[in-house]
């Protein structure tokens, strides 16, 4: 297929790769594999394995036992994905939450729908996939952008086009990558939102991130008393900007009472 037209069907998104039969590469040898490829059907689970380059690291142990519950009641509504990578076995693709809380359901099989993908494919195809979790934190989605960029190697207007989402907001997600590791696993549990992830990503020095985050934390600051805070900070380090209004020189004077200093 013509690199255009793959362009074209990646930016339609993941339902659209993985329905074009166009996209259907016919490389396996096994002489069955026309058969299969392209279709839905019913695979042992002791015949897939996972994929190794999955980017979803966490899964919720009380999630997928209710999940396990509800197959055990109504059985899988939506297949997993995989693709044949030999005779007798396929690879995840997409579904890794559905195919674990099968093997919880003690279900023997799975409905899959079959394709044949490549490394590069199948590691864009979890990462979109990924992407398109409602359960998402921002981390999750700076470090999956991340990776769509530096492994698939795709520029961020490529990437804005694969996953319908504006440059601007796919590179203030990537941003949030340069925050301290702290802040970063602050941000996934939950303790500062994206808006105060943000603000603080403008102060470069990982100390002082550090320390107007547990000020954040303790004193439940809102997004703006974060950024008026960086602002004075910022200020701070040039006299002439310090002084060049009332309202900055206030907000110096409030950041030195805020750090405790003189």
């Amino acid at each position: 297929m013509a690199k255009s037209n793959q362009k074209q069907v990646l930016g339609r998104g993941l339902s659209a790769i993985l329905n074009d039969p166009d996209n259907l590469t016919k490389s396996i040898n096994d002489k069955n594999a026309n058969e299969t490829i392209g279709k839905i059907i019913d695979l042992p689970l002791e015949n897939i394995i996972t994929n190794p380059k999955q980017p979803r690291t966490h899964f919720n142990e009380e999630a997928l036992k209710e999940l396990s519950n509800s197959i055990q009641e109504l059985g899988i509504i939506q297949p997993i994905t995989v693709r044949k990578v030999n005779k007798n076995n396929y690879q995840l693709i997409s579904g890794e939450r559905r195919y674990r809380a099968s093997k919880m359901a003690g279900i023997k099989s799975i409905p899959s729908y079959i394709r044949v993908a490549n490394d590069n494919e199948l590691l864009e195809l979890a990462l979109v996939e990924n992407i398109q979790r409602k359960d998402l934190d921002p981390i999750e989605i700076g470090l999956s952008y991340k990776r769509l960029i530096d492994e698939i190697n795709l520029t961020q207007d490529q990437l804005s086009s694969r996953v319908g989402k504006k440059r601007s907001t796919i590179t203030n997600y990537i941003r949030l990558l340069k925050l301290d590791p702290i802040i970063q696993t602050g941000i996934r549990d939950k303790f500062i939102s994206m808006g105060h992830g943000r603000a603080l990503v403008n102060v470069d020095n990982k100390k002082e991130q550090i320390e107007i985050y547990k000020k954040v934390v303790k004193k439940s600051l809102s997004v703006r008393e974060v950024e008026k805070l960086v602002q004075a900070l910022k200020s701070k380090t040039s006299k002439n900007a310090i002084y060049s209004s009332p309202f900055i020189s206030q907000t110096a004077l409030d950041l030195e009472k805020f750090f405790e200093t003189p």
